[in-house]
């Protein structure tokens, strides 16, 4: 049985059990609990839900989602299940009540069973990210062609964003309690820009983007640089494709460091 819930008192304890297992723990809700988070405040804010799965007095399941239900989207903040059946469960209400919907699952790679149940749906998976975590280390960066967004650089900055995600450029500078964005000039010209969060304890980039014909020339170093001097003192954490080098050679020149067993994957799922 399926029931949505807005108080998860009684959840604690089963909550807690996942923490620390490799094959079924939740990345967000690990990274909840080592900041000392209260993760009950988490599920009460507009448009998050939670659901839990329950047989009988035993609790099998519990997800929280995101549900924009005017623009048909769908986000998985946190899953936790060990029952096959449970997460079966989840899925075929997800696609029995929210039909046409997009929706993205980010997770613990190692959560097989979430992982079959959307393979067997037709889902796309990207690759996996490690964790990264800043260590707040200085350095003498150049950000003299970094500026904060304004809308001088409104129609540029559009142009270039990436317009294969939810939060696209017109949304995130319709949303600045949410993000800071960050330009590279040169020549009066737009030629990157960072997205990030700025309302968390522990913010990210959402976003990251230098113009090809602009990188090897420490551009996208300043725009990070810029982005980890502002947040400050909060922390800031981010995640990479496993695969990146270069990327994770950039993070790891400003600071960043591996965050063990704390990787995810997304997979991306138009329901039918």
């Amino acid at each position: 049985m399926i029931k949505k819930i807005e108080k998860l008192d009684n959840y604690l304890s089963f909550i807690n059990s996942f923490y620390g297992d490799l094959r079924f723990s939740d990345p967000h809700l690990n990274e909840m609990k080592e900041a000392n988070e209260d993760i009950s405040g988490w599920i009460i804010k507009p448009n998050h839900f939670c659901f839990v799965v329950e047989n009988s007095n035993e609790i099998l399941a519990l997800f929280v989602f995101i549900i924009y239900e005017n623009e048909k989207y769908i986000e998985m903040l946190a899953g936790i299940s060990r029952d096959e059946n449970a997460v079966e469960e989840m899925m075929n209400y997800l696609c029995e009540n929210y039909m046409g919907f997009h929706a993205d699952f980010v997770f613990n790679p190692n959560w097989l069973l979430l992982k079959q149940s959307l393979k067997r749906r037709g889902a796309h998976f990207d690759v996996e990210q490690q964790r990264m975590i800043y260590t707040h280390k200085k350095f003498d960066i150049d950000i003299s062609q970094t500026v904060e967004f304004s809308e001088r650089y409104k129609d540029q900055y559009l142009e270039i964003h990436d317009k294969d995600l939810y939060w696209i450029g017109e949304k995130v500078i319709e949303t600045p309690q949410r993000f800071n964005i960050f330009l590279a000039i040169v020549d009066d010209k737009v030629v990157g820009y960072i997205d990030v969060t700025n309302c968390f304890k522990e913010n990210e980039p959402y976003s990251f983007y230098v113009s090809p014909d602009y990188r090897r020339r420490g551009i996208g170093r300043s725009l990070l640089w810029k982005a980890l001097q502002v947040n400050e003192p909060n922390e800031m954490m981010l995640f990479v494709d496993i695969d990146n080098v270069a990327a994770i050679s950039l993070y790891e020149s400003l600071g960043f460091i591996k965050k063990e067993n704390a990787n995810t994957q997304t997979a991306n799922l138009e329901i039918k």
